[in-house]
């Protein structure tokens, strides 16, 4: 593996860039660079999900998704990637309140972090998520 793929989705820059920041060039030592794919729309990411499903080298290793985009949310998104991608990798959902939890449940993320985005516990929880065994 070249790079770790991680997917970022929020209508807000900033969010985006929290995430980015958080993270950093790389989650682990043992792990490759990380590459952050940013979207600003669930439109533009479909459309790059959907040109890269068959036959090619880009994969995505990691969903990151707002919940609280707007006009579409990252719960619902997740549910649809959880549908529609045969082993979808780890969808990590960003909420605003920890009562909103349950809805992303709802979604089938694999994690949650809420608003305001800790820098720690957004790195630890996605390293958890990657360092998982598999189902």
């Amino acid at each position: 593996m070249s790079t770790f793929k991680i997917l970022v989705y929020s209508d807000d820059s900033t969010v985006r860039e929290t995430v980015k920041r958080s993270l950093g060039a790389r989650l682990a030592t043992e792990l490759p660079e990380n590459e952050i794919l940013e979207f600003a729309t669930a439109d533009a990411l479909r459309l790059f999900i959907d040109s890269k499903k068959v036959g090619s080298k880009t994969k995505v290793d990691l969903f990151i998704l707002d919940g609280e985009a707007t006009p579409e949310g990252g719960m619902g998104l997740a549910r649809q990637l959880k549908d529609e991608i045969f082993d979808c990798p780890p969808t990590l959902v960003l909420v605003a309140r920890e009562q909103d939890a349950w809805l992303a449940g709802w979604s089938r993320a694999d994690a949650v972090i809420t608003h305001p985005i800790d820098a720690f516990a957004l790195a630890k929880k996605v390293l958890s998520l990657v360092k998982a065994p598999a189902n």
